[in-house]
């Protein structure tokens, strides 16, 4: 298991790095639209090189950072279910859900988008717009996103059950942002309801 672990780190700390690193595009991207705007405005001209730029870097943010979202806990989970069970009872759901639903999609888009890149490769693909851009460099971007996914399920199912053993702590198992804005909001809500009913906020019993 220590083994096992070490490599989860390492890939803890590529696939944050690289989520750090990538998410500076989006700042390229708004600069790159901003000028695309201020030349077609100003110049009357344009281009399609600009507006699939933009795409482009938009598509490295979205398939380059999941996997670091995915360490970092923050992708959209329906959390009705496992909010009833017992700490134990939710490592147990994530365990299931990253071998039975995470493990066979990435598997399967792995096995689809290398052929998909490789013939766009070897055929040195251009987008079909005038003046457009390579497309093949768009597709590996989905290859990569999803190898890199890959390893953060393998390093998430090695820290979930390195959790259940008691050997690390879980460093996600205190609230986060999200579930702390659920909470304020259901405060606000039950504030609302209660100064309707002419009660003052806050003065409920205690």
């Amino acid at each position: 298991m220590p083994a096992l672990l070490r490599v989860s780190r390492l890939i803890d700390t590529l696939n944050e790095w690289i989520g750090r690193t990538v998410a500076w595009a989006i700042v390229l991207a708004v600069l790159v639209s901003a000028v695309n705007a201020i030349i077609r405005k100003v110049f009357g001209t344009s281009s399609n090189a600009w507006l699939e730029l933009q795409w482009y870097l938009f598509g490295a943010v979205f398939m380059l950072c999941a996997a670091w979202t995915l360490k970092a806990n923050e992708h959209i989970r329906i959390d009705i279910i496992s909010n009833l069970l017992p700490k134990r009872g939710r490592d147990w759901i994530d365990i299931f859900g990253h071998v039975f639903f995470l493990l066979p999609f990435v598997a399967v888009m792995i096995y689809l988008s290398l052929p998909f890149f490789l013939r766009s490769y070897e055929s040195g693909e251009v987008s079909t717009n005038v003046g457009g851009l390579l497309i093949w460099p768009a597709k590996g971007l989905i290859l990569i996103g999803f190898v890199l996914l890959a390893l953060q399920w393998f390093s998430e199912l090695v820290k979930r059950i390195a959790i259940m053993r008691g050997i690390i702590e879980d460093e996600h198992a205190s609230p986060g942002h999200q579930a702390s804005a659920e909470v304020e909001a259901e405060r606000l809500v039950q504030e609302i309801a209660t100064s309707q009913d002419g009660t003052p906020p806050g003065d409920g019993i205690r």
